[in-house]
Protein backbone atom coordinates (compact mmCIF):
# COMPACT_ATOMS: atom_id res chain seq x y z
CA UNK A 1 0.00 0.00 0.00
CA UNK A 2 1.03 3.37 -1.15
CA UNK A 3 1.92 6.27 1.95
CA UNK A 4 -0.58 9.00 1.90
CA UNK A 5 0.39 12.48 1.97
CA UNK A 6 -1.72 15.58 2.55
CA UNK A 7 -1.61 18.31 -0.31
CA UNK A 8 -2.59 21.46 -0.67
CA UNK A 9 -5.34 21.63 -3.71
CA UNK A 10 -6.45 25.18 -3.94
CA UNK A 11 -6.46 28.60 -2.29
CA UNK A 12 -9.50 30.98 -2.27
CA UNK A 13 -10.05 34.20 -0.74
CA UNK A 14 -12.88 36.53 -0.19
CA UNK A 15 -12.89 40.48 0.47
CA UNK A 16 -15.91 42.17 2.06
CA UNK A 17 -17.05 44.91 -0.19
CA UNK A 18 -16.53 48.09 1.73
CA UNK A 19 -12.94 49.67 1.87
CA UNK A 20 -11.65 51.63 5.50
CA UNK A 21 -9.29 54.12 4.52
CA UNK A 22 -6.71 55.84 7.39
CA UNK A 23 -7.91 58.68 6.25
CA UNK A 24 -11.97 57.92 7.35
CA UNK A 25 -10.08 56.74 10.80
CA UNK A 26 -9.11 60.24 11.20
CA UNK A 27 -12.85 61.48 10.79
CA UNK A 28 -13.37 59.88 14.38
CA UNK A 29 -10.67 59.18 16.10
CA UNK A 30 -7.40 60.82 17.33
CA UNK A 31 -5.24 59.47 14.91
CA UNK A 32 -3.41 60.23 11.41
CA UNK A 33 -2.71 57.87 8.26
CA UNK A 34 0.91 58.94 9.30
CA UNK A 35 0.47 57.53 12.83
CA UNK A 36 -1.13 54.38 11.95
CA UNK A 37 1.40 53.73 8.58
CA UNK A 38 4.50 54.09 10.64
CA UNK A 39 3.73 52.01 13.41
CA UNK A 40 1.87 49.15 11.50
CA UNK A 41 2.42 49.21 7.74
CA UNK A 42 -1.53 49.36 7.34
CA UNK A 43 -3.28 51.73 4.57
CA UNK A 44 -6.19 50.71 3.86
CA UNK A 45 -8.89 47.28 5.74
CA UNK A 46 -11.61 46.11 4.39
CA UNK A 47 -14.98 45.54 6.82
CA UNK A 48 -17.91 43.61 5.95
CA UNK A 49 -21.32 45.04 5.28
CA UNK A 50 -23.79 44.45 8.54
CA UNK A 51 -26.27 41.94 6.49
CA UNK A 52 -23.35 39.38 6.19
CA UNK A 53 -22.07 37.22 9.02
CA UNK A 54 -18.85 35.72 9.06
CA UNK A 55 -20.36 32.51 7.92
CA UNK A 56 -20.92 34.35 4.41
CA UNK A 57 -17.56 35.57 4.00
CA UNK A 58 -16.73 31.43 4.82
CA UNK A 59 -19.23 30.78 2.15
CA UNK A 60 -17.39 32.30 -0.74
CA UNK A 61 -13.82 32.08 -0.20
CA UNK A 62 -14.83 28.19 0.54
CA UNK A 63 -17.45 27.84 -2.89
CA UNK A 64 -14.06 29.63 -4.90
CA UNK A 65 -11.21 26.90 -3.26
CA UNK A 66 -13.71 23.77 -4.21
CA UNK A 67 -14.43 25.01 -7.63
CA UNK A 68 -10.21 25.69 -8.22
CA UNK A 69 -10.00 22.29 -6.75
CA UNK A 70 -11.57 21.06 -9.74
CA UNK A 71 -14.56 19.42 -6.79
CA UNK A 72 -18.11 19.70 -6.44
CA UNK A 73 -19.41 20.09 -2.41
CA UNK A 74 -20.37 16.26 -2.80
CA UNK A 75 -16.69 15.36 -2.73
CA UNK A 76 -15.62 17.32 0.17
CA UNK A 77 -15.31 15.03 3.16
CA UNK A 78 -15.24 17.47 6.13
CA UNK A 79 -15.79 21.60 6.93
CA UNK A 80 -13.62 23.05 9.11
CA UNK A 81 -13.38 26.76 10.17
CA UNK A 82 -10.63 28.78 12.08
CA UNK A 83 -12.51 32.17 13.71
CA UNK A 84 -11.81 34.32 16.49
CA UNK A 85 -15.73 36.03 15.64
CA UNK A 86 -18.29 33.30 14.80
CA UNK A 87 -21.67 34.86 14.52
CA UNK A 88 -22.73 32.76 17.42
CA UNK A 89 -21.00 32.77 20.86
CA UNK A 90 -20.90 28.72 21.38
CA UNK A 91 -23.39 26.94 18.51
CA UNK A 92 -24.30 26.54 15.81
CA UNK A 93 -20.58 26.82 14.96
CA UNK A 94 -19.56 29.11 11.76
CA UNK A 95 -18.51 25.31 9.83
CA UNK A 96 -22.16 24.22 10.12
CA UNK A 97 -23.32 27.50 8.37
CA UNK A 98 -20.99 27.90 6.08
CA UNK A 99 -20.67 24.18 4.78
CA UNK A 100 -25.01 24.01 4.44
CA UNK A 101 -24.52 27.05 2.64
CA UNK A 102 -22.08 25.07 0.48
CA UNK A 103 -24.33 22.68 -0.05
CA UNK A 104 -22.34 20.32 2.11
CA UNK A 105 -24.72 18.08 4.20
CA UNK A 106 -24.37 14.97 6.24
CA UNK A 107 -20.55 15.45 6.48
CA UNK A 108 -18.29 16.54 9.29
CA UNK A 109 -18.10 20.36 10.15
CA UNK A 110 -16.63 22.52 13.23
CA UNK A 111 -14.77 25.53 14.08
CA UNK A 112 -11.61 25.54 15.84
CA UNK A 113 -10.31 28.44 18.07
CA UNK A 114 -6.37 29.44 17.13
CA UNK A 115 -6.70 33.46 16.48
CA UNK A 116 -4.43 34.33 14.56
CA UNK A 117 -2.99 31.15 13.66
CA UNK A 118 -5.86 29.44 13.09
CA UNK A 119 -4.94 28.63 9.54
CA UNK A 120 -1.77 26.41 10.47
CA UNK A 121 -3.97 25.05 13.13
CA UNK A 122 -5.85 23.89 10.24
CA UNK A 123 -3.60 22.54 8.08
CA UNK A 124 -2.34 20.54 10.86
CA UNK A 125 -5.77 19.04 11.93
CA UNK A 126 -6.48 18.05 7.99
CA UNK A 127 -3.16 16.64 7.47
CA UNK A 128 -3.76 14.34 10.60
CA UNK A 129 -7.10 13.13 9.21
CA UNK A 130 -5.71 12.83 5.42
CA UNK A 131 -2.82 11.00 6.53
CA UNK A 132 -4.33 8.37 8.56
CA UNK A 133 -6.95 7.89 5.58
CA UNK A 134 -10.11 9.13 7.38
CA UNK A 135 -11.40 11.49 4.96
CA UNK A 136 -10.04 12.17 1.53
CA UNK A 137 -10.87 16.06 0.33
CA UNK A 138 -11.13 18.59 3.51
CA UNK A 139 -11.91 22.28 3.34
CA UNK A 140 -10.54 23.91 5.77
CA UNK A 141 -11.24 28.09 6.15
CA UNK A 142 -10.28 31.23 7.83
CA UNK A 143 -12.83 33.73 8.09
CA UNK A 144 -13.29 36.55 10.31
CA UNK A 145 -15.77 39.33 11.04
CA UNK A 146 -13.23 41.21 13.31
CA UNK A 147 -15.32 44.14 12.87
CA UNK A 148 -18.20 42.75 15.06
CA UNK A 149 -15.57 42.46 18.04
CA UNK A 150 -14.08 45.81 17.66
CA UNK A 151 -14.09 49.21 20.10
CA UNK A 152 -14.41 51.74 17.10
CA UNK A 153 -13.53 54.32 20.21
CA UNK A 154 -10.07 52.35 20.94
CA UNK A 155 -7.40 53.97 18.36
CA UNK A 156 -5.11 51.28 19.67
CA UNK A 157 -7.24 48.28 18.51
CA UNK A 158 -9.50 49.34 15.66
CA UNK A 159 -7.09 50.80 13.01
CA UNK A 160 -5.41 47.17 13.01
CA UNK A 161 -7.86 44.99 11.93
CA UNK A 162 -9.79 43.97 8.87
CA UNK A 163 -12.86 40.95 7.54
CA UNK A 164 -12.29 38.63 5.00
CA UNK A 165 -12.21 34.89 4.54
CA UNK A 166 -9.66 32.35 3.11
CA UNK A 167 -10.03 28.93 1.99
CA UNK A 168 -8.38 25.90 0.55
CA UNK A 169 -9.07 22.11 0.08
CA UNK A 170 -6.57 19.88 1.37
CA UNK A 171 -6.67 16.31 -0.01
CA UNK A 172 -4.82 13.37 -0.30
CA UNK A 173 -1.76 12.50 -2.73
CA UNK A 174 0.69 9.83 -3.06
CA UNK A 175 3.57 12.50 -4.02
CA UNK A 176 5.12 13.53 -1.16
CA UNK A 177 7.10 16.34 -3.75
CA UNK A 178 3.63 17.99 -3.85
CA UNK A 179 2.54 17.82 0.16
CA UNK A 180 1.95 19.61 3.07
CA UNK A 181 5.45 18.82 4.28
CA UNK A 182 5.51 19.24 8.10
CA UNK A 183 3.46 21.61 10.27
CA UNK A 184 4.54 23.03 14.05
CA UNK A 185 1.77 24.48 15.92
CA UNK A 186 2.05 25.62 19.93
CA UNK A 187 0.32 27.06 22.77
CA UNK A 188 1.21 28.97 26.10
CA UNK A 189 -1.85 30.25 28.01
CA UNK A 190 0.25 32.08 30.07
CA UNK A 191 -0.13 34.80 27.81
CA UNK A 192 -3.34 34.93 27.55
CA UNK A 193 -4.60 38.42 29.14
CA UNK A 194 -2.46 39.86 27.05
CA UNK A 195 -4.67 39.49 23.68
CA UNK A 196 -8.04 38.47 24.38
CA UNK A 197 -11.89 39.07 24.16
CA UNK A 198 -13.80 39.27 27.42
CA UNK A 199 -17.28 37.37 27.46
CA UNK A 200 -20.20 39.48 27.51
CA UNK A 201 -22.69 39.57 30.57
CA UNK A 202 -25.42 41.22 30.39
CA UNK A 203 -26.05 41.12 34.13
CA UNK A 204 -23.44 43.35 34.58
CA UNK A 205 -21.79 47.15 33.29
CA UNK A 206 -19.26 45.59 31.23
CA UNK A 207 -18.95 46.57 27.47
CA UNK A 208 -19.76 44.58 25.28
CA UNK A 209 -16.92 41.56 24.28
CA UNK A 210 -14.46 44.22 22.40
CA UNK A 211 -10.98 42.92 21.55
CA UNK A 212 -8.01 43.69 24.03
CA UNK A 213 -4.53 44.12 23.31
CA UNK A 214 -1.48 45.02 25.26
CA UNK A 215 -0.09 45.88 21.86
CA UNK A 216 3.86 46.37 23.11
CA UNK A 217 4.38 43.13 24.92
CA UNK A 218 2.78 40.97 21.82
CA UNK A 219 5.05 43.01 19.61
CA UNK A 220 7.87 41.34 21.72
CA UNK A 221 6.95 38.05 22.13
CA UNK A 222 5.18 37.66 18.72
CA UNK A 223 9.08 38.43 17.11
CA UNK A 224 10.98 36.02 19.66
CA UNK A 225 8.31 33.44 18.79
CA UNK A 226 7.87 33.69 14.70
CA UNK A 227 11.71 34.02 14.44
CA UNK A 228 12.43 30.60 16.78
CA UNK A 229 9.58 28.90 15.62
CA UNK A 230 10.56 29.35 11.58
CA UNK A 231 14.61 28.58 12.41
CA UNK A 232 12.70 25.63 14.22
CA UNK A 233 10.60 24.05 11.22
CA UNK A 234 13.43 24.97 8.64
CA UNK A 235 16.46 22.85 10.80
CA UNK A 236 13.96 20.14 11.28
CA UNK A 237 13.39 19.85 7.54
CA UNK A 238 16.61 20.82 6.62
CA UNK A 239 15.95 23.14 4.32
CA UNK A 240 17.50 26.49 3.79
CA UNK A 241 15.64 29.76 3.29
CA UNK A 242 16.90 30.47 0.31
CA UNK A 243 15.58 27.19 -0.48
CA UNK A 244 11.91 28.96 0.15
CA UNK A 245 10.28 30.22 -2.63
CA UNK A 246 7.84 32.40 -0.26
CA UNK A 247 7.91 33.46 3.14
CA UNK A 248 3.94 33.91 4.05
CA UNK A 249 3.74 35.08 7.53
CA UNK A 250 0.84 36.42 9.55
CA UNK A 251 -0.05 39.99 8.51
CA UNK A 252 -0.67 41.76 11.54
CA UNK A 253 2.17 44.20 11.53
CA UNK A 254 4.50 45.54 8.90
CA UNK A 255 7.69 45.99 11.79
CA UNK A 256 7.13 42.61 12.84
CA UNK A 257 6.72 41.03 9.61
CA UNK A 258 10.25 43.12 8.30
CA UNK A 259 12.26 42.25 11.93
CA UNK A 260 11.76 38.46 11.39
CA UNK A 261 12.44 38.64 7.73
CA UNK A 262 15.69 40.32 8.67
CA UNK A 263 16.44 37.83 11.81
CA UNK A 264 15.79 35.05 9.06
CA UNK A 265 17.51 36.40 5.84
CA UNK A 266 14.72 36.14 3.47
CA UNK A 267 14.95 38.38 0.84
CA UNK A 268 12.09 41.21 -0.15
CA UNK A 269 10.94 38.99 -3.82
CA UNK A 270 10.43 35.93 -0.99
CA UNK A 271 8.08 37.40 1.67
CA UNK A 272 4.33 37.55 0.93
CA UNK A 273 2.89 41.65 2.54
CA UNK A 274 -0.71 42.28 2.33
CA UNK A 275 -1.18 43.99 5.10
CA UNK A 276 -0.84 47.26 3.59
CA UNK A 277 -3.98 46.57 1.73
CA UNK A 278 -5.77 44.32 4.45
CA UNK A 279 -5.18 44.88 7.81
CA UNK A 280 -4.81 42.07 10.17
CA UNK A 281 -7.78 39.55 9.23
CA UNK A 282 -6.56 36.69 11.89
CA UNK A 283 -7.64 33.41 10.72
CA UNK A 284 -7.83 34.68 7.11
CA UNK A 285 -4.28 36.59 7.29
CA UNK A 286 -2.27 33.80 5.67
CA UNK A 287 -4.83 31.84 2.86
CA UNK A 288 -5.69 36.07 1.75
CA UNK A 289 -1.76 36.13 1.72
CA UNK A 290 -1.41 32.79 -0.50
CA UNK A 291 -4.17 34.07 -2.74
CA UNK A 292 -2.54 37.41 -3.31
CA UNK A 293 0.37 35.46 -4.90
CA UNK A 294 -1.97 33.26 -6.46
CA UNK A 295 -4.47 35.76 -8.57
CA UNK A 296 -0.75 37.82 -9.52
CA UNK A 297 0.31 34.55 -11.12
CA UNK A 298 3.29 34.45 -9.11
CA UNK A 299 2.50 30.89 -7.79
CA UNK A 300 2.94 28.41 -9.51
CA UNK A 301 2.36 24.57 -8.89
CA UNK A 302 5.56 22.53 -7.01
CA UNK A 303 6.52 26.43 -4.85
CA UNK A 304 7.83 25.90 -1.65
CA UNK A 305 5.85 28.11 1.45
CA UNK A 306 7.31 28.69 4.25
CA UNK A 307 3.77 30.07 6.91
CA UNK A 308 4.33 31.39 10.14
CA UNK A 309 1.68 32.70 12.25
CA UNK A 310 1.26 33.69 15.96
CA UNK A 311 -1.99 34.84 17.99
CA UNK A 312 -4.15 35.40 21.11
CA UNK A 313 -3.93 32.74 23.54
CA UNK A 314 -0.58 32.76 22.83
CA UNK A 315 -0.68 30.43 19.70
CA UNK A 316 1.66 30.02 17.07
CA UNK A 317 2.72 27.63 14.51
CA UNK A 318 4.61 27.58 11.33
CA UNK A 319 3.98 25.28 8.05
CA UNK A 320 6.01 24.06 4.53
CA UNK A 321 3.65 23.45 2.18
CA UNK A 322 4.66 22.33 -1.73
CA UNK A 323 1.59 24.48 -3.60
CA UNK A 324 -0.60 21.31 -5.73
CA UNK A 325 -3.00 23.14 -7.29
CA UNK A 326 -3.44 24.32 -11.19
CA UNK A 327 -1.36 27.40 -12.38
CA UNK A 328 -3.53 29.98 -12.98
CA UNK A 329 -4.51 30.62 -16.51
Amino acid sequence: MKDIFASLKSIASYIPPRCVSNADFEKTLDTSDEWISKRTGIKTRYFATPEQNTSDLAYEAGKLAIERAKLSPNDIDAVIVATLSPEYLTMPSTACIAAYKLGIQNKPAFDISGACSGFIYLLNVAKSFIESRTYDNILIIGAEKVSSVLDFEDRGTCVLFGDGGGAAVVSATTDRSQSILDVHIAANGKYGDLLYTPRFNATSNSPKQYLQMKGNEVFKQAVKTLAQDVKDILEHNAIRPQDVKFFVPHQANLRIINAVGEMLDFSPDQIVLTVQKYGNTSAASIPMAIDEIYKQGKLKNGDLLLLDAFGGGFTWGSALVYFNGENLQ
